[in-house]
């Protein structure tokens, strides 16, 4: 008995692909965008920020503030989905800008969220910080001179901290005069 064993993977496929034609190739790119949305809006994403052109951050916008403020209807607080938004785009762009706004986008839509409706629970509020935090490590450690471009929104958050309550409000009063103290100077 022969066990063949038949090789995936990405090292396959790129040896594939280095074989193929310019058309074959975008043959297959066009066969993957008609294939999902996902796809659609990973090309769509990449291509907009490689070039420069089209908004393709505000579908990716639009995905986190319809979990909070939908078009109809009551927020679903799909808390999973408006994150997947966020790691979608900078998987698609490599955009850090981009993706600092959208967490800011996130935190600040569910922070006025809780001020219009009162007290969520626990597991809002630690995913409202872990995003929170990731923006703070963001802009200290990666990206410090995007600071400024964000400086207001950032203080305006502070300003809504009062009297939210599981901790987030003092979490969040923290993480803005870190930033403020390591680089508001700049």
């Amino acid at each position: 008995m022969t066990s063949e064993k038949t090789s995936t993977g990405w090292s396959v496929i790129r040896r594939h692909l280095n074989t193929q034609s310019k058309a074959a190739l975008l043959a297959l790119i066009k066969d993957l965008y008609n294939a999902s949305s996902g796809n659609r809006n990973f090309l769509d994403a990449r291509v907009q920020v490689e070039v420069g052109t089209g908004t393709a951050i505000e579908k990716y916008r639009r995905v986190i503030i319809e979990q909070f403020y939908p078009l109809r209807g009551f927020g679903k607080l799909k808390l999973t989905e408006a994150r997947k938004a966020i790691r979608d785009y900078r998987r698609a762009t490599g955009d850090l800008a981009g993706t600092i706004d959208l967490m800011l986008t996130y935190v600040e839509n569910g922070t006025r969220f809780t001020r219009d409706f009162g007290d969520i629970n626990g597991a809002y509020y630690n995913s409202l910080e872990s995003v929170l935090r990731e923006m703070t490590q963001l802009l200290r450690k990666e990206e410090p001179a995007l600071y400024p471009r964000f400086r207001e929104r950032i203080q305006d958050l502070e300003a809504h901290a009062d009297s939210i309550g599981w901790g987030y409000g003092d979490a969040l009063r923290d993480h803005v005069r870190l930033l403020e103290t390591e680089l508001g100077s700049e």
